[in-house]
């Protein structure tokens, strides 16, 4: 798997999945990576909050790897960089405002000193090995969305990051469509392109057409006032801090996240005329017709600001009439975690005010009007999409050809492709897994501690405890515990049983068995009677302490 005389793409995460963005590019024995990132743990996976890509594939090429380079600031693209990059060992390439929340993570993790990471203003470019960058400019929900201009010996490569087509973004300068079609003059090879929003038959809207409905809510609001948005996302910052101005509410934030999102900006020269903060007891002070809140906690993450608001175990707190605007989209599977504080500011008799209700949210991503208008202004002769699930890089890939680009594929991680020469074309597959952040330790996501807690979760647990004479007979009373297991109300008699299969067992097998032999065949006997009580299969845990 060393690339000779050729381009390769593989993707390690992020493709077939939305999140746990990791892309690689080989030419001439090297690799270049693009973007490090994470996805969110969901109930498969109990108390895990990180999933991240497994770098195993390209740790074990670590020699051949350049420099590992970042599109944006979002954790789907740089979420893992604390925790893999250090053991990559290579250099970190961003632009400003993306190396500055890159630099905040390096230093709760120690690791500032030990991972390079070199800043790029953009429009400017760089190079590594046999590959060309250059930043380019897109609009995106956040600042410095950029796109990644490659030049490779066998063409050009047009790798979109996270973007959209925005005629008011607010802070930054996208590029324009003459600038992204003098691109597409120069000649490009493929265009990876963001499938997130390919369903979507509108353009996603122009960040600056929210202020609008955001006004007149806040506006029309009687009391106080908390808006919901996502903290990386500085232009809806910059936006509720007109509508604060304009409707004479003095402003708080409450969400570390935000904190640390209004600083990098700050220090990177956007949002400098934000209004001065009031603390969590000052904003509390103020009528609440004059009081307005940003928070974190759109999504239903439970140690978010929104949630403690909403269960009263925050320093801000609601009343009856108080209202709640959601200046965000439900993310596919949050939908229960948010329906559960919506339920709880309902019972406060709190007013809520969604995208359903007024347009108070626009999407980062591109709809197919977008799509088309950058497939006709860089003209790829090679369409590879990303960043979507199986649905959409297809629906993509369809779409791309319905607008005449010649040639399109459709991969998934682990895949690698030859797109030049004679490409596109699928080479063969490599191991593209998962790891867990779980509390401090990293994880396969499919290895034995992640296996064995999904079975707790479902079946339980048993701890069995039983002597043996030096004769191999019981002495005194097995002590057999439950956690999790479905008994509630007959729980003595199971037990009974559950003690009269282990002697069974143990009579039956004695001394003629090894002690671990004898153990296994407790465990089957005692799990059987679980399994004919309660249906579940748990988790049985079998000590065994013999005379001497």
């Amino acid at each position: 798997m060393t690339p000779g005389e050729e381009l390769l793409f593989l993707a390690l995460g992020g493709s077939g999945e939305i999140g746990m963005n990791l892309n690689l590019y080989g030419c001439r024995g090297k690799w270049v990576m693009v973007d490090l990132g994470v996805t969110f743990a969901d109930a498969s996976y109990p108390g895990v909050d990180l999933i991240m890509p497994d770098t195993a594939f390209i740790e074990e090429r670590q020699k051949d790897l350049l420099g590992i380079v970042l599109t944006h600031g979002h954790e789907d693209h740089i979420g893992a960089v604390p925790y893999l990059a250090a053991e990559l060992g290579v250099p970190l390439y961003a632009t400003p405002f993306t190396a500055g929340l890159i630099r905040g993570k390096l230093a709760e993790e120690g690791l500032e000193s030990s991972v390079p990471l070199h800043v790029i203003q953009e429009g400017e470019g760089f190079e590594l090995g046999p590959f060309g960058f250059r930043y380019v400019p897109l609009a995106h929900s956040i600042p410095e969305g950029n796109a990644l201009l490659i030049e490779t010996p066998f063409g050009r490569i047009f790798h979109t990051g996270d973007w959209k087509l925005d005629d008011e973004p607010q802070l930054g300068r996208p590029s324009t469509a003459e600038e992204l079609r003098a691109i597409g003059d120069t000649g490009v090879l493929a265009l990876v392109c963001d499938s997130t929003n390919v369903f979507n038959a509108e353009a996603s809207g122009s960040e600056g057409s929210v202020q609008a409905d955001l006004l007149s809510t806040v506006a029309g609001a009687r009391g106080r006032v908390v808006v919901t948005t996502f903290a990386s996302n500085a232009a809806r910052l910059h936006t509720l801090a007109n509508v604060a101005r304009l409707t004479g509410r003095k402003l708080c934030v409450a969400g570390r996240s935000l904190d640390r999102i209004l600083s990098v900006a700050q220090s990177c020269g956007y949002l400098n005329d934000f209004p001065p903060l009031l603390d969590f007891d000052g904003i509390m002070a103020v009528p609440p017709r004059e009081a307005m809140i940003i928070a974190t906690g759109g999504q239903g993450e439970p140690r978010a600001a929104l949630a403690r608001i909403a269960a009263g175990q925050h320093p801000i707190s609601l009343d009856a009439g108080d209202t709640v605007i959601f200046s965000s989209r439900k993310i596919p599977g949050n939908e229960i975690a948010i329906g559960r504080i919506q339920n709880a500011l309902a019972e406060k008799e709190v007013v809520m005010v969604t995208e359903s209700q007024a347009h108070v949210h626009v999407s980062g991503h591109p709809g197919r009007p977008e799509l088309a208008a950058m497939y006709e202004w860089i003209r790829p002769e090679i369409l590879l999409p990303v960043h979507g699930e199986m649905r959409h890089m297809m629906e993509q890939a369809r779409f791309g050809a319905s607008e005449g680009i010649a040639r399109t594929i459709v991969q998934k991680n682990g895949d690698v492709l030859r797109l030049a020469p004679n490409g596109p074309t699928k080479l063969t597959e490599v191991h593209a897994s998962r790891l867990v952040l779980d509390g401090d330790v990293i994880l396969p996501a499919d290895g034995g501690p992640m296996s064995e807690r999904r079975k707790l979760m479902l079946h339980g647990h048993m701890s069995v405890g039983l002597a043996l004479s030096s004769a191999g007979k019981l002495v005194g009373v097995p002590d057999i515990r439950l956690l999790g297991v479905p008994i509630e109300e007959d729980r003595e008699l199971f037990l009974e049983e559950a003690r009269a299969a282990l002697a069974s067992t143990v009579s039956a097998k004695g001394r003629r068995s090894d002690i671990e032999a004898l153990r296994e065949a407790v465990r089957i006997a005692v799990r059987r009677v679980a399994l004919d009580w309660t249906g579940k299969k748990p988790i049985v845990s079998v000590s065994i302490v013999q005379a001497g």
